[in-house]
């Protein structure tokens, strides 16, 4: 069984860059381990400001889960005793 060259994975991504992806963020990864590690200690003091800024971004990119997807069908009618 052969696979076209131009043959995507089911989420989309050529199957050609995936590697590439994979390989680019496992340096990304390493460099802000080793970023981190050199300056901890500035790093540190914005933890408070980061916990902040994580509250509005979780619920900017949550809205794309399954809470946004409310059908409008009889079902949800009798489930809500109406």
């Amino acid at each position: 069984m052969s696979h076209p060259a131009n043959q995507s994975h089911a989420d989309g991504v050529p199957s050609g860059r995936r590697p590439v992806a994979i390989a680019l963020l496992m340096v990304a990864l390493i460099a802000a381990f080793y970023l981190l590690r050199e300056h901890w200690g500035h790093v540190s003091g914005f933890w408070p400001y980061l916990l902040l800024l994580a509250c509005p971004l979780m619920h900017l990119f949550h809205r794309r889960g399954a809470h946004g997807r409310h059908e409008s069908n009889g079902s949800d009618e009798t489930a809500r005793g109406g």
